[in-house]
């Protein structure tokens, strides 16, 4: 097995919303904030080449919304999907399974694009099966009011119009030691329904996917909560629980939105678990 991180390019969002009722004087600290209150975001992704099968884990927002629509996230650097998959010499048309943590459109967006008339939209991996869950299919198929603007159509439909949709069968609690792509997955309902973070063994590590139950460092203190969660109460003890795993086993926590840190470890402290160590993508999968 090798992994790969794919970025997928930057944007911003804004501070407050990104830390909910933690005042900007805290958060700024971890992560500081521009003239218009926005932070930097990254949209890192991870690809697990294993055996036969070349494994994406989210892919972004893509690049089929209009120009107003990238507006409000102020795009910035000049990473891309395809450049990161050639950087490590693979095409998109290579890639067997799509895996999607969750079905947001910063996760999800570079699952389809527009055909080559821009009439309609086609599955930007021809050759890949799509993975979600059934429970979080459902939930953004019915978006709720306070997430619709997350889960855009146009990012989810076509995956199942192309017959490439596939479902992650669920375990009974929340955690599934081991998924029909070849590693575990921990399942939570706070940030979305039903949202999936991987859990791979790699060499002699575990490497933790953390999408948006750990977005970035400031975020470690268990209140410190998007305002973007639809049940923060819930966040709260399953990010609890999954950092006192990470910190009393060693895991490697790779963060897909912290622009400036890619995988840290975690360690009880008396003040609860805490940044331990911060690794670049090159220390830690080669």
């Amino acid at each position: 097995m090798k992994l790969y991180p794919i970025e997928t390019g930057n944007f911003k969002l804004d501070g407050g919303a990104m830390f909910g009722v933690v005042p900007k004087t805290i958060w700024n600290k971890t992560n500081p904030a521009d003239e218009n209150n926005l932070i930097d975001i990254a949209a890192r992704c991870l690809l697990i080449e294993d055996g036969n099968r070349l494994i994406l884990i989210d892919n972004g927002m893509g690049n089929k919304q209009s120009e107003k629509f990238f507006g409000y996230y102020s795009l910035w650097g000049t990473h891309s999907l395809d450049n990161s998959l050639a950087k490590y010499g693979f095409h998109r048309d290579d890639i067997t399974d799509v895996f999607l943590t969750h079905l947001h459109f910063d996760h999800c967006g570079g699952s389809v694009q527009w055909n080559k008339a821009k009439t309609g939209y086609e599955t930007a991996f021809k050759n890949a099966k799509y993975w979600t869950n059934e429970n979080h299919w459902e939930w953004a198929t019915k978006p709720n009011l306070r997430e619709k603007a997350s889960f855009l159509p146009e990012n989810i439909l076509p995956i199942q119009e192309s017959g490439q949709l596939n479902f992650i069968k669920r375990p009974e609690s929340d955690l599934l030691d081991k998924s029909e792509l070849g590693f575990g997955i921990f399942f939570a309902d706070g940030h979305t329904e039903k949202q999936m973070m991987p859990i791979i063994q790699y060499q002699d590590k575990t490497i933790c996917f953390m999408a948006d139950l750990l977005p970035t460092v400031g975020h470690i203190p268990l209140p410190y909560v998007m305002g973007y969660d639809t049940r923060p109460l819930l966040t709260m003890p399953e990010k609890s629980k999954f950092l006192n795993a990470a910190a009393e086993n060693n895991y490697y926590l790779f963060l897909e939105h912290d622009a400036h840190n890619e995988i840290i470890s975690v360690e009880k402290t008396e003040k609860g678990v805490r940044l331990a160590a911060v690794f670049t993508c090159d220390e830690i999968l080669k």
